[in-house]
């Protein structure tokens, strides 16, 4: 019993495991043992039993239960049964097999759940003539199948010795079986019992296992056995070979790959797989798909990498996502470009208030694409303060050649692999964000926006400005290379439109590529119609106040733009706008209605006192204060330059955060009215008796560059003959020692800021003369412009009573 014991079948990690009678010379008494006329019947699930051998079972059934305990209680014999179908949880008589095996129950054990395991031994075989009964268990009247006597001649001695031979090597093979089955196999001496035992351990169907039991002559079942050995013996080799072929100098870390190779093995001899489905569907992908005979061939070496790795590998899925992105982009896939002008020149119109010359560019693009069929994309760069719509005029765009639309922000990027992509070898590896935006809106001539292409910025990690040449370059482009997706991907088609705010910060060679088109401020009566237009119906939605009917008038708008915004854009107008909306709301809300229009007084009590005043243009009109225009990346602006004299030794002091550009601008300034002292009534010793200081208000703020030179001489000139400046006057350009004043840049930016201070009149450099030109003549009514040559025609225009 203990041998038995130690030797039990365990499902899981046995192949051919044998099962050991309690006693071999029992099977010599089987012809001793009694058969009673009526037999309750055991039927199993998925096994056989043969006469001799001892098998350990698990009854669960509530029939075969009480059938088991019969039995036990009375001769201990019960008829077994194989089903022919193991899936049948409730057997009917149909259902159990006509031959099956007398068995004496050894052992009954109850088990905690309620369940009884039996130790059962066959003793002989039978037929069933007849089912007597069904209930509470299947009771039949069987006839007794006599076993015929072993063969004694060499031929069947030959078999036996086959059959131990086979079993031997199986059992050899399989490294799951104790090496003492094969010791006690070759101690079995009955014929008989070496076919039934061994029958009973083969790894084979239920139905084959059948059929040995049903064979009466001892020789054919011999036979028969033999065949279902070599087949098991062939499969035990096959197993042995696969685990040879993967078995390797395995580590710790080599452990898992040897399984999954092993597994692979297996896999590769049955043949099939369980990527195969996923395989397929991506070729039939790639046959519907348009792309380059390069990328083509990537996929096509790609696929049949990917079949041969299993899915549980860590490459796998690096391999299937770098298929998955070839499938993805949209190689040859473009979308039609709309070449109605007027409708596009509507759309554009509909869109934004302004920016002509951005639009006629636009529509040169697309008058050449109607005539020829095919151009390269221009690269342009919308130059220009914040707020006036630079992206926003990307999306119009898209919308009126009928394109789709995509924006990458590049403020603050400081990896190149942003723009390239990772390698795919890396962890998290993705493409660059060109390609997956590009794959995001599957064409492959969308309207790009570069939004901020000034912030890039760079480190260790690489520059993203320098990776940008590539994509940038019209030349270069077409044959974009992604260290993702190694290929190379055509962008040439693509309408790149990049933003910038100060195009001094955009590397050289990237500001080469550019088409660069200045966009400046906005003058008040434009913002006035984007108001109108645009912002009030906007934000009435936004608050809720769509269906109200009250109106704003265009001097309250007016009112908001020049007292309460100091700025290019209307980004500060829109967030005023939005603080009246919110009252309207709160009004509407708590008293069920609003007035009809919204009045002057209102938008104090709203938005407070003004912010901003052009009374201090009249307050500061004294000696030696002159006014001047500056440019700065959020739009013109306007400054004070104050000049003071004090006793002293001639000395120059400048303050107010100035930079170099300006401090040498107020040096040559100084030595020009100095060495002309004679010409303008100037006492020269006052030049060595009195110290000269120049501030320039706002001292927190930087300022540099060349276009105060006239402002800071006629301050000092101011100051040092004593008349005033003539008020509401501004005045820009750059100076020389000989007298000479020279043009300068953002003209229309400070014009329009002279405009929204109230000032009146502008000294500009005659070479200025066509910038002014270019303004709409409507946004500068009001404002006399005075153009000089020389610093003395600055002076004769700038001093009262001079």
């Amino acid at each position: 019993m203990s041998i038995e014991k130690m030797l039990l079948r365990s499902e899981d990690d046995m192949d051919f495991l044998p099962i050991i009678p309690l006693n071999e010379s029992d099977q010599d008494d089987t012809n001793g043992i009694e058969v009673p006329p009526e037999i309750a019947l055991l039927p199993l699930r998925n096994t056989v039993l043969f006469p001799g051998v001892v098998l350990p079972i698990t009854v669960g059934r509530d029939k075969s239960i009480k059938a088991v305990n019969d039995a036990y209680k009375g001769d201990k014999l019960i008829g077994v049964v194989a089903q022919k179908d193991s899936n049948v949880e409730d057997p009917m008589i149909k259902d159990l097999e006509n031959i099956g095996t007398i068995a004496k129950i050894v052992k009954q054990i109850k088990m905690p759940d309620g369940g009884t395991t039996i130790i059962i031994q066959g003793k002989s075989r039978f037929t069933i003539d007849s089912i007597v009964g069904e209930d509470p268990y299947f009771k039949a009247k069987i006839s007794r199948i006599e076993e015929e006597e072993s063969p004694k001649d060499a031929d069947f001695d030959a078999y036996v010795a086959n059959i131990k031979d086979l079993a031997t090597e199986i059992i050899q093979l399989s490294p799951n079986i104790p090496t003492e089955a094969s010791i006690i196999l070759k101690n079995i001496e009955n014929p008989s019992f070496l076919i039934h035992f061994v029958s009973s351990n083969l790894n084979t169907d239920i139905k084959e296992k059948q059929r040995l039991l049903e064979l009466n002559h001892i020789r054919e079942r011999a036979d028969l056995l033999m065949q279902l050995l070599q087949k098991e013996l062939q499969f035990a080799e096959l197993k042995n070979k696969v685990t040879t072929k993967t078995r390797t100098e395995l580590d710790k870390q080599q452990r898992e790959y040897f399984l999954q190779q092993q597994l692979k093995s297996i896999k590769e001899e049955l043949g099939g797989d369980s990527n195969v489905q996923e395989i397929k569907e991506m070729q039939k992908k790639a046959e519907a798909k348009k792309w380059p005979q390069a990328a083509k061939d990537l996929f096509k070496k790609g696929i049949e990498k990917l079949e041969r790795m299993h899915p549980s590998t860590p490459d796998y899925s690096v391999v299937y996502n770098h298929l998955d992105l070839m499938l993805d982009l949209p190689w040859q896939e473009y979308t039609e470009d709309h070449y109605d002008l007027k409708k596009a020149k509507k759309t554009l119109d509909s869109d934004h208030y302004g920016m002509q010359k951005i639009k006629e560019r636009i529509l040169e693009y697309l008058a050449v694409l109607k005539l020829k069929g095919d151009m390269k994309s221009p690269i342009l760069c919308f130059v220009g303060p914040p707020g006036i719509g630079k992206t926003s005029l990307g999306r119009s765009i898209a919308n009126a050649i009928g394109r789709k639309y995509v924006r990458l922000s590049f403020g603050g990027l400081h990896d190149e692999s942003e723009i390239r992509g990772h390698r795919k070898t890396y962890i998290g590896a993705m493409p660059g964000r060109i390609l997956q935006s590009i794959r995001k809106v599957k064409s492959s001539n969308p309207v790009m926006i570069l939004d901020e292409v000034d912030k890039l910025g760079s480190d260790f990690r690489g520059d993203p400005s320098s990776a940008l040449l590539e994509v940038l370059d019209p030349e270069q482009n077409h044959t974009f290379y992604d260290n993702y997706l190694e290929a190379e991907y055509d962008l040439s088609k693509v309408l790149f439109i990049a933003t910038a705010n100060n195009i001094q910060n955009i590397q050289p060679a990237l500001r080469d590529r550019l088409e660069i088109i200045d966009l400046s401020g906005y003058a008040v009566e434009e913002k006035m119609e984007i108001a109108k237009r645009h912002l009030v119906p906007k934000q009435k939605e936004m608050h809720g106040l769509k269906s109200s009917n009250f109106r704003i008038n265009d001097k309250v708008l007016e009112k908001i733009i020049q007292d309460y915004t100091r700025e290019s854009g209307v980004r500060e107008l829109d967030r005023q706008l939005a603080s009246i909306m919110r009252y309207q709301a709160k009004q509407l809300a708590m008293k069920g209605k609003l007035k009809p229009s919204v009045t002057a007084d209102d938008i104090e009590k709203i938005l407070g006192k003004s912010k901003y005043s052009n009374e201090i243009y009249k307050t500061a009109n004294m000696a030696g204060v002159a006014v001047g225009l500056a440019w700065t990346y959020v739009g013109g602006d306007i400054l004070f330059i104050e000049t003071s004299l004090s006793d002293g030794k001639g000395e120059l002091k400048l303050t107010g955060n100035l930079g170099n550009v300006m401090k040498e601008s107020a040096s040559t300034a100084l030595t020009y009215l100095h060495s002309n002292a004679n010409r303008y009534s100037l006492d020269s010793k006052l030049f060595e008796k009195k110290n000269i200081h120049i501030h320039v208000p706002e001292g927190a703020v930087p300022k540099d560059g060349p276009s105060a030179g006239v402002t800071m001489m006629s301050a000092i000139a101011s100051a040092l003959t004593g008349k005033k400046v003539k008020p509401f006057l501004a005045m820009t350009g750059e100076i020389t020692l000989r007298g000479q004043v020279l043009p300068v840049g953002g003209i229309k930016e400070k014009v329009l800021a002279a405009k929204r201070a109230g000032l009146k009149e502008i000294i500009l450099c005659w070479q200025n003369e066509k910038d002014v030109e270019e303004i709409e003549s409507d946004f500068i009514k009001g404002i006399k412009f005075h153009y000089v040559k020389t610093m003395n025609q600055v002076l004769e225009l700038a001093l009262v009573g001079y």
